[in-house]
């Protein structure tokens, strides 16, 4: 393949991981919604260490666990912003 063909290819990925993307950021908001409702706190650590469990048992790579820790961390870190948002926490 050529280097447009590769391009082309993370074009369609990265157009993947968009919806993808917005779907688990729909997901987190109807959570926060029913922590609201429940008066929970929107930092779960033992649920966000299961998270990271389950992405490093998912990997195959060629990311290595520090990678997908990193990137995980930041959309962990960018739902919290929204469940805040979303419940009035600060």
């Amino acid at each position: 393949m050529s280097i447009e063909d590769w391009r082309t290819q993370i074009d369609d990925i990265d157009r993947k991981l968009v919806k993808l993307m917005n779907d688990r950021t729909t997901c987190v908001i109807e959570i926060a919604r029913i922590k609201k409702q429940e008066k929970l706190k929107v930092v779960d650590l033992d649920r966000e260490r299961n998270v990271y469990q389950n992405v490093e048992k998912e990997n195959l790579g060629p990311l290595d666990a520090g990678s997908l820790t990193r990137i995980f961390g930041r959309i962990i870190e960018e739902c919290r912003r929204i469940e805040k948002q979303v419940t009035g926490e600060k």
